[in-house]
């Protein structure tokens, strides 16, 4: 979600673990995914087929919401459609649940602060709302890959999405 970055960016690198170790900000399709031992080219071959056949689309971070008091992130809408990229690969690869199955529900979000100081995330909260809604074109998905708290991680492939629906494609 490179469009997020100049609201987001100086709050995430102070924040949110996760971008200390190079990951941008970003909304998770899914995680954890195979051990970066395991994805050969058939794996990505099948994401590449899979995510080929899933239209691109538009988003809007369109506020700012909480899990608990500890993490602080951004809604994207529709979130259904991260949902369905989430479902397809899931679908395809059984043995990685989203985050591990910890969850019964998976809420598309970008993360902007995780278990950081309260009164900073409350800053960072107060300070990205009113620069809210930010548009972006969803029209790829990038495979990163890394060990927990290593620093860095790196994009392993970005997966194109087909091309969205014309007006004239439309579906009723």
């Amino acid at each position: 979600m490179p469009e997020s970055e100049p609201v987001v960016g100086r709050h995430r690198a102070a924040l949110d673990p996760v971008a200390s170790w190079g990951i941008p900000a970003h909304i998770t399709v899914l995680y954890p995914f195979l051990p970066p031992g395991e994805v050969d080219g058939a794996v990505l071959d099948a994401l590449r087929s899979l995510f080929a056949g899933l239209p691109s689309f538009a988003t809007v971070l369109s506020r700012v919401a909480w899990f608990g008091s500890e993490v602080l992130w951004l809604a994207p809408e529709p979130g259904e459609r991260f949902r369905r990229l989430t479902e397809a690969v899931w679908d395809r690869f059984p043995s990685a649940p989203p985050y591990g199955g910890a969850f019964d529900d998976v809420v598309p979000h970008l993360t902007v602060g995780d278990r950081a100081p309260r009164a900073a995330l409350r800053e960072a909260a107060a300070d990205i709302a009113p620069q809210l809604p930010i548009r972006a074109a969803v029209r790829s998905v990038r495979l990163v890959a890394g060990t927990t708290g290593a620093v860095p991680w790196r994009t392993v492939a970005e997966f194109p999405l087909a091309a969205a629906p014309g007006p004239s494609d439309a579906r009723p």
